[in-house]
């Protein structure tokens, strides 16, 4: 039996472990070369080459990339109407450009992605509670001193000139 399996060694000898370092996918080296390179591989019709699941994920996560930042716009923008309105006394330049800064950001985002405009009425009720409670204490204001709901209409918060008084 010896024999037999030294004979067998000698024939296939053990492959050596590698000690090179695995090659890192481009995908985790670089998001953008990544993103040219299939960008690349769709125009010249090499679909068999696409790292496709890649692809699905990081088109999931655009999606939610755009809404989380009509999220952020819609949060901040709530809390310097509130401000606006709450702290009259204290009103200043740059509240007023904040909130013109988010209303732009807002109209982008939603002519960019007009699929996001019907959930704009649930995104106001989900941000709503962290911009007042942002705004109670950018104002120490007790979080009594607001509505406890959203008191902006969907057309108020888009009008670009409007303030609440």
């Amino acid at each position: 039996m010896f024999f037999q399996e030294s004979r067998f060694m000698q024939n296939n000898p053990p492959t050596p472990i590698s000690t090179a370092p695995a090659k890192v996918p481009l995908y985790d080296q670089d998001l953008s070369a990544w993103a040219a390179h299939n960008a690349n591989l769709l125009r010249a019709g090499k679909f068999s080459e696409l790292d496709i699941g890649h692809l699905i994920e990081e088109l999931n996560d655009m999606g939610k990339s755009e809404k989380r930042a009509l999220e952020s716009y819609v949060q901040n923008l709530l809390m310097h109407l509130l401000k606006w309105q709450f702290q009259p006394a204290k009103r200043t330049t740059s509240w007023r450009q904040s909130i013109k800064n988010s209303r732009r950001s807002m109209f982008k985002i939603l002519r960019d992605n007009p699929s996001l405009q019907p959930l704009l009425t649930q995104i106001c009720q989900e941000e709503y509670p962290d911009a007042l409670g942002n705004a109670a204490a950018e104002t120490s204001l007790p979080e009594n001193s607001f509505p406890v709901q959203c008191p902006y209409s969907l057309t108020q918060l888009q009008t670009q000139d409007w303030l609440p008084e």
